[in-house]
């Protein structure tokens, strides 16, 4: 009786046990895109058909998951393209990351995932959209992640307007481009050519398929006001933690428990203030950590306190105000939605973050606020002076094609607004 009593509880810790170690998406930190020599981190990248780019994530477990990743082709609109794997992936698909590291004198154990492509196993022989996603052992998705990779069979020309519309012309800026094949015939390019524009890399704020309006010899000349206007922002806020027992311009004060806590000063709203320059890089954030030679396993995590403060009880108890950038890929998540606090009259969040330097702003989402007309979502205001990045992807699909190519991209910088 005693022998199988042991049996049965052997078992049964052992399935607890095996319970308890299961990879899940609550794990998941610090995902991001990047490219050699770049100089921030993003949730979303845009890159050449033969360009090398990275994917990196962090588990916040000690123990090394097989983990493996798939790739989806996708037209310009995000539905599944035509294509068969074999059309556009060279090698395999479903593969197991083998290059991983464990972290190295953090007080937060994890281990962090780095894929790179192209690599000896995959490859993609075709440009378009595409959706990367990261599965655990048993085939579960545990995050995606979307990305451009673009041919360089047109030439956009990008520059950045302010609105014509009055109402509007201190608030809002005006994307103007042109598209010039090189060496490639356009055919019936109000129907098989289409753009996307895209803000600060963020695809919850971009433009969809603006037909050209007009041509000048094989030129396609997209002039719009109205339809190719975004709302401006403000400046993006920042903090850099990548010392994280120190106190600084935006950190007020840290302390130690299990893991480190910082302590930013807390935020006003500045929809009613004037505009102020303040150098930024467009949402984008950056992993890093003092007197380490690897951050990407090095650098340790911190619990962000973030406080909005609620002057001249501006906003609702029950308003829905989040915290976004590109860190999160401007997720309006649960876990970045902030909490009112009655006591001290201001919105409160924590959010665990990889040490370095961060780029966010506070977003309302549906507008929930009946005093203010937030537009866009924008507690920070909207301003023609902002200084954003506007990306420009075209694609073409000729007659007879399976699949939306992306042919083409430009940038441009509000830093050069023009009348």
């Amino acid at each position: 009786m005693n022998k199988v009593f042991c049996i049965l509880s052997l078992i049964i810790f052992t399935q607890l046990n095996t319970f308890s170690q299961e990879i899940s998406s609550k794990m998941i930190n610090s995902i991001s895109f990047s490219k050699p020599n770049e100089n921030k981190l993003s949730n979303f990248i845009i890159a050449a058909l033969d360009e090398e780019f990275s994917v990196s994530f962090d588990v916040l477990s000690g123990i090394e998951y097989d983990l493996y990743y798939t790739i989806d082709h996708y037209d310009f609109d995000w539905k599944k393209s035509e294509l068969l794997k074999s059309e556009f992936i060279q090698g395999f698909d479903e593969v197991k990351i083998n290059n991983y590291t464990s972290s190295f004198n953090t007080y937060q154990i994890y281990t962090n995932y780095n894929i790179t492509f192209p690599n000896s196993e995959t490859s993609l022989k075709k440009s378009g959209n595409y959706i990367i996603r990261i599965l655990d052992e048993y085939g579960d998705e545990l995050f995606n992640r979307k990305f451009i990779l673009y041919e360089n069979l047109c030439s956009v020309k990008t520059e950045v307007k302010r609105s014509r519309e009055l109402e509007f012309i201190n608030e809002k800026q005006v994307v103007n481009f042109e598209v010039i094949p090189l060496n490639l015939q356009l055919n019936n390019p109000e129907r098989n050519v289409k753009t996307l524009i895209v803000k600060n890399n963020d695809l919850n704020n971009s433009i969809f398929n603006l037909k050209p309006q007009y041509k000048i010899g094989n030129k396609l000349i997209y002039k719009y006001d109205k339809e190719s206007s975004f709302w401006g922002g403000n400046e993006y806020l920042y903090f850099d933690n990548k010392s994280i027992k120190t106190s600084n311009v935006e950190i007020q004060d840290y302390r130690l428990n299990d893991i480190y806590q910082n302590f930013l000063f807390i935020d006003y709203p500045r929809y009613n203030r004037k505009y102020t320059y303040n150098p930024d890089i467009n949402g984008g954030f950056l992993i890093n950590a003092s007197n380490v030679e690897n951050p990407s396993n090095e650098a340790d995590y911190v619990n962000i306190y973030f406080s909005l403060e609620n002057s001249n009880n501006l906003f609702n108890k029950d308003d829905n105000i989040y915290i976004v950038g590109e860190f999160n890929n401007y997720s309006k998540n649960r876990i970045f939605k902030m909490q009112y606090d009655y006591k001290k009259n201001k919105f409160e969040a924590v959010i665990k973050l990889k040490q370095g330097f961060y780029n966010y702003k506070y977003l309302m989402k549906n507008n929930s606020n009946l005093k203010i007309n937030f537009q866009n979502g924008e507690i920070g205001g909207n301003f023609d002076e902002t200084e954003n990045i506007y990306s420009v992807v075209v694609y073409y699909r000729n007659f007879g094609e399976r699949y939306d190519r992306a042919i083409g991209f430009g940038k441009g910088s509000s830093n050069y607004i023009t009348n």
